[in-house]
């Protein structure tokens, strides 16, 4: 395999101050968030609003990869063109979400050039264990090996949830030891680093603490906690959004990259799914009639993002 093919992968996906639009949901969550909208919770409804995803006008001048899941991996606009076509004549490196080896061969055929696996933990009383953590960091690496072997970019993506009552103390404790096993584990497995994207979370306190930090606290803990444990081989850190809203998740984003763009190893980047994805939503809501306005809430989402890697992201003023 020539890693020096994966390496350039790696880093075309954050070029130019770029991110990643996490399109990757499940059908089971897809159809959840379409009910809310009312929405019919069909295949073809599906297929339709990722269509206006991946044909938005500009996406790619803040976009460099999209993650697909394996329904959406397989389809194609009305015409018949693939959505994987589509996104590669717009200069978007696609992805899938991966089902380990039996899928990886499939999936360089259908088009997609990295892979995405993601690992969960809660925190709570007593618990991540430490075995629980190692257990998730070897299957992390398992799957890194695994992709780089059929000549996949991994993206790495082990989520601390915000779910509970835990301090941002606690999360940066957590999140610390979880980076550090991760990259044990990716060493043992001979990962080349220089070839992955790790996606992790930002360092937050949980949703039901009563101390909610602010915006630069939670920058400054969550950078220092990657100082700590990634090493600078990686090319970029892609934060997934985890929950946050579209606002909050940018302005912290944009204060990371105020804070430490000079002075961080690895680019300091977005994955965003909800975050870039939810007012394009809103807006379209399954009718024809919406998709341009939908189109430019979305691409105005992924700009406000490409805003935030460069430290320069304003939040809207309320009218």
């Amino acid at each position: 395999m020539n890693f020096q093919v994966l390496i350039d992968t790696a880093r075309e996906l954050v070029a130019d101050d770029k991110g990643l639009l996490a399109m990757d949901e499940s059908t089971p969550t897809c159809d959840k968030r379409f009910a809310k909208a009312g929405i019919p919770q069909t295949e073809e409804f599906r297929r339709k609003y990722r269509e206006l995803i991946v044909t938005t006008p500009g996406l790619s001048e803040s976009i460099g990869g999209a993650i697909l899941y394996d329904e959406t991996i397989r389809q194609s606009k009305r015409d018949g063109t693939p959505f994987v076509k589509v996104l590669e004549q717009a200069g978007i490196v696609p992805g899938g979400l991966d089902g380990l080896r039996e899928r990886l061969q499939e999936y360089v055929h259908l088009g997609a050039r990295f892979a995405k696996w993601r690992a969960v933990i809660t925190i709570g009383d007593g618990i991540p264990s430490r075995g629980n953590i190692e257990a998730n960091a070897h299957a992390l690496a398992r799957y890194a090996a695994l992709c780089q072997e059929a000549g996949l970019v991994p993206i790495v993506e082990p989520e601390i949830l915000m779910d509970g009552n835990h301090t941002l103390a606690r999360c940066r404790e957590v999140t610390g030891e979880v980076l550090h096993t991760v990259f044990d584990q990716l060493n043992d497995q001979r990962i080349i680093l220089e070839a992955i994207i790790l996606k992790p979370n930002m360092v937050l306190p949980g949703l039901e603490c009563p101390d909610q930090s602010s915006t630069d606290e939670i920058a400054g803990a969550t950078v220092t906690t990657l100082l700590r444990a990634v090493p600078a081989a990686v090319p970029a850190v892609a934060f997934l959004s985890g929950g946050q809203s579209s606002e909050l998740a940018s302005e912290r984003l944009n204060a990371m990259n105020i804070q430490f763009r000079t002075r961080a190893p690895w680019a300091i980047s977005f994955s965003f799914a909800r975050a870039i994805q939810q007012p394009a939503l809103d807006i379209w809501r399954g009718d024809d009639a919406n998709i341009a306005q939908a189109q430019l809430a979305l691409a105005k989402q992924a700009a406000n993002n490409r805003e935030a890697r460069l430290g320069t992201y304003r939040k809207p003023v309320l009218q």
